[in-house]
């Protein structure tokens, strides 16, 4: 009983490992002699008609520079399309964006008077979109997030990829502003930045990784598919459905964009709870996609993804077996529980105590920050337990 409870231990503890730490360092070795996508437009050929879809919820104090971001794009004026949807915006950002619309003909405006979630607010672009252009290899959608900003180059660097027709997704590359030392932004940082680098290295080893960064990717406007209503991570739900037809998913590092990250725990565990829920939708919603993890995708997908979404069930196992070890007489594991509970304690309560004087401490602070996200994620899963009614949210503060 003693050896499997043991080996139960170091199962859960070799995983958490390995999902946060050994495939990355592999893919880091693998991916240095990796390129990521040799076909593509050069400048002076015919790029393809982009159609820019955006889902906006009270974000009159971002939208005038994300309108001018997707303005200022180095990219010919009369192949692009901007479609936004208000999803019943109760601020100015109606008021803003309807003098977009009149200015620029261009900027397709809709503001709808019922909330959709963004999810149903894509789709509802999305179907605009087609209408006028309808769905081929040269229509091409660019979904985006209104507090997302874009770098001129942003639209040419995504678009040369699909002139290789197995490019179905080409991902960005997000950089946050706005780090503070006595918040969680520097911890949140750490890991998109770990998180775009362990995306870029699958996409160039293999031609997919485990789904784009939300806040702006392009897709083959023929791939696109609509995300059902009640569901919480769109880009995800759209990258397996991708995946599911053999389509590649890469990500160019070259298309530069800047996102406000969040330095207050209270709001990033709301965020990471809700996109917890999401992604076991996504997990019941896909299995076939990520077991057995011996091929692709499912190596990547449960390398990267599904350990990690389990992390709160693994580390419970830890705690629980280490317990039952140390009451039945081993020193060893009445030591490894002491760690885990101390290691706890400390970073819970001793960062919160020292940061009210103003010390901040970047490890003390990242231990923290990894506990609270994976209480998060149990707490997402509970909510999907619950059931998930509809898919409307509420924005973040972020600096």
């Amino acid at each position: 009983m003693n050896l499997l409870l043991a080996l139960t231990f170091w199962l859960a503890a070799l995983l958490l490992v390995y999902s946060y730490f050994l495939y990355p360092q592999l893919l880091k070795w693998i991916g240095k002699s990796k390129k990521n996508n040799d076909l593509v437009f050069e400048q002076d050929e015919d790029f393809p008609f982009v159609s820019v879809l955006m889902s906006i919820y009270n974000e009159e104090s971002v939208i005038e520079a994300k309108m001018k971001s997707l303005l200022e794009q180095d990219y010919p004026e009369d192949k692009i399309i901007i479609y936004t949807g208000s999803d019943c915006s109760s601020d100015r950002s109606n008021e803003i964006m309807a003098k977009f619309a009149e200015q620029y003909p261009r900027v397709q405006f809709f503001p709808f008077t019922e909330r959709n979630g963004k999810p149903g607010v894509i789709n509802k672009l999305a179907a605009e979109a087609l209408k006028k252009h309808p769905a081929s290899s040269d229509h091409i959608f660019l979904i985006t997030d209104a507090n997302v900003m874009l770098t001129p180059a942003v639209l040419r660097s995504l678009t040369q990829h699909y002139k290789n027709d197995q490019v179905v997704i080409a991902d960005a590359n997000m950089i946050h502003v706005g780090m503070k030392a006595e918040g969680i932004s520097k911890s949140e940082d750490f890991y998109i930045t770990s998180e775009v680098t362990l995306k870029n290295n699958e996409s160039r080893i293999w031609g997919i990784m485990a789904g784009p960064f939300g806040g702006c990717y392009t897709i083959r406007s023929g791939w696109f598919c609509e995300v059902p209503p009640n569901f919480l991570v769109d880009d995800f739900y759209i990258a397996m459905r991708v995946l599911e037809r053999g389509g590649q998913i890469i990500n160019d590092l070259d298309a530069v964009c800047y996102e406000a990250v969040s330095h207050e725990i209270k709001e990033e565990f709301r965020r990471k709870a809700r996109i917890s829920a999401g992604n076991f939708q996504n997990l019941l919603t896909f299995p076939h996609l990520w077991w057995p993890p011996f091929k692709l995708p499912g190596f990547v997908l449960f390398s990267h993804k599904v350990i990690r979404w389990f992390g709160p069930f693994l580390m419970i196992l830890m705690i629980l077996t280490s317990f039952v070890l140390a009451i039945t007489g081993s020193s060893f594991y009445k030591w490894i529980l002491f760690a885990l509970f101390a290691g706890t304690i400390i970073s819970l309560v001793f960062d919160k105590v020292l940061n009210k004087f103003g010390l901040n401490i970047f490890l003390l602070r990242s231990v923290r920050y990894f506990i609270l996200m994976n209480f998060a994620l149990f707490k997402g899963f509970l909510n999907f337990l619950k059931g998930i009614q509809h898919n409307a949210w509420e924005p973040p503060k972020r600096n």
